[in-house]
């Protein structure tokens, strides 16, 4: 009741939630196995402000925080953890500035990624990435998680666009970090620290971010292969050739079937692998046509270029209802997100394929194939305890698999709770004492989302 009776000192009352059945509404992400406790209270601050008497509040009772956004995450980074303040950021929503002459936005975490994307286009301007969450998530939790998307094989990742931000600490106090200018090299970068670190070094409550200007419309292709491999070899020549696709995305004979009998998409049941290639570049259809020629070079079956903005969204449509398919197949999906190199694609989905074989489980893959990030998605009854099982083993199995090919256990999604393990075991001891040593640093009573990462 101290808690509860020092946050309403320095917060509105409808910004301090403790009704059990709406504060038990906000315990955790999309994310499957993954523990999730119950929250003491929930709070929806407005301002910094705000956000600084809470945490001033929390450090002084030593009572933990669990930084959350839209929950659209998918490794437990948001769920809470028993007795803690549930700090949602999803009111602080205010685009604050759009310059179109320094080419930045200035918003709060709580921005939807689509909202920003349209405002700056209003302005002739891009923001690059683009989460397949992105009607729903938010530009925090993107920060919080270091998100990708479809168009990171031309444009990158969110880190590559937060050039500076405003982080509230453990303690209270405001630290500024980084630029508003296109170059700085003053000190440690420590907004690059921030992004991916999951609110388990401070609260971002601003962000300063880098935009484009806004590119052409994209022109698509799909491209049908007999097997995986060849598919993966034209991804491999598409990029050793110094071709820049917009998006170059695999799904694979699984996914491809999925989504075929959910839609109706009249693909053939013989296609073992399906290519999607997009150029926004001044002259997409010759773009196109080189990689056409790559693909039949490969061994694609057909190659059906698009002429048209519609014709692209119609060849697209395929990969947007991959998941939405596979979720029909069982009761849960258990979604990875394992990056390996290109060269070592092809590997990567044919040893899935045989982990799916070998557990006796549907696995789908689709791919952001031009940077190698796999999305390999375990289709399972959560209801059978034994096929449950299986599928966290074939998980591991997995995620041990992207290791071994010399990758990493997360290309977008984080490590949350959901691959603590697996994060110990890429990162090596050395690097997991530093890692820890720097969380110690900025958290030192360890009270920002417990639990998470190490």
């Amino acid at each position: 009741m101290d808690l509860i009776a020092r946050l309403r000192a320095g917060l509105p009352g409808e910004a301090v939630l403790t009704d059990p059945d709406v504060t038990g509404s906000y315990a955790n992400d999309m994310a499957s196995f993954c523990e999730a406790g119950t929250p003491a209270v929930v709070v929806l601050p407005r301002t910094v402000e705000q956000v600084q008497h809470v945490m001033r509040t929390a450090s002084e009772l030593r009572v933990p925080v669990v930084p959350q956004g839209a929950r659209t995450g998918l490794s437990g980074a948001a769920n809470a953890s028993d007795g803690c303040i549930v700090l949602s950021l999803v009111k602080m929503d205010r685009i604050i500035e759009i310059n179109p002459v320094d080419r930045i936005a200035v918003v709060e975490p709580g921005v939807v990624n689509a909202v920003l994307s349209r405002a700056v286009n209003e302005h002739g301007l891009y923001y690059p990435p683009d989460p397949s969450s992105w009607e729903e998530c938010s530009i925090g939790g993107n920060i919080g998680t270091a998100s990708g998307g479809l168009c990171c094989v031309k444009y990158g990742v969110t880190a590559e666009y937060v050039l500076g931000l405003d982080v509230v600490l453990a303690d209270g106090r405001l630290l500024t970090t980084g630029r508003r200018t296109a170059k700085g090299v003053a000190g440690y970068d420590l907004t690059r620290l921030f992004v991916g670190s999951e609110g388990s070094l401070g609260i971002v409550v601003r962000a300063v971010l880098a935009l484009k200007p806004e590119p052409p419309g994209q022109l698509a292709l799909a491209a049908e292969f007999p097997s995986t491999a060849a598919a993966c070899e034209a991804v491999c020549e598409i990029m050793a050739r110094g071709h820049a696709p917009s998006l170059l995305e695999l799904m694979d004979r699984t996914s491809i079937r999925a989504v075929n009998e959910m839609a109706q998409m009249g693909l053939p049941d013989s296609t073992e692998a399906l290519l999607l290639a997009a150029f926004d570049t001044p002259e997409p259809a010759a773009d196109l046509a080189a990689v056409a020629e790559l693909c039949t070079a490969a061994g694609a079956t057909e190659v059906v270029p698009a002429e048209t903005a519609a014709e692209s969204d119609l060849l697209l449509q395929a990969r947007r209802l991959t998941l939405t398919a596979l979720e029909r197949v069982k009761s849960a999906t258990m979604i990875d997100d394992v990056c390996v190199p290109r060269s070592r694609l092809a590997e990567m989905l044919d040893g899935t394929a045989a982990i799916a074989e070998k557990y006796g489980l549907t696995i789908g893959v689709c791919a952001h194939a031009g940077d190698g990030n796999t999305h390999p998605t375990v289709c399972f009854d959560a209801a059978d305890p034994d096929e449950s099982r299986r599928a966290r083993e074939s998980f591991d199995d997995i995620m041990a698999l992207g290791l071994q090919l010399g990758g990493t256990i997360t290309g977008e999604h984080g490590v949350g709770v959901l691959k603590k393990e697996w994060l110990a075991r890429e990162l090596g001891p050395v690097g997991l004492e530093l890692q820890r040593g720097i969380k110690d640093v900025f958290d030192p009573l360890g009270i920002l989302n417990p639990g998470k990462l190490f």
